[in-house]
């Protein structure tokens, strides 16, 4: 499912049109990625939590040539599913 298919399930499922949930949907992912850049968390109850980490620098290895690489620090998003949210994919009610 992409961006548009989601936006077009929200409308099915709340009786949006598809213009709104659309804009719903684009305005909800931009705010959860600014909270996430100013280093905070997004919680979502029953969905999970989205959180930034901090990847510190690190040595790592070209595979092709084998010869050792410097990889700079980098932030990257963890995302922490919620029981509902893994019970939902299990299959378990």
């Amino acid at each position: 499912m992409n961006k548009n298919e989601l936006a077009t399930a929200i409308a099915k499922e709340t009786g949006l049109s598809e213009r709104v949930a659309t804009a719903v949907l684009k305005a909800s992912l931009e705010v959860i990625m600014r909270t996430l850049s100013e280093g905070d968390t997004v919680a979502i109850n029953g969905f999970g939590v989205f959180a930034s980490k901090r990847r510190e620098a690190r040595t790592g290895r070209n595979p092709i040539t084998g010869e050792s690489i410097k990889i700079k620090p980098t932030n990257t998003v963890r995302f922490t599913p919620g029981s509902p949210f893994k019970a939902a994919v299990n299959n378990r009610k």
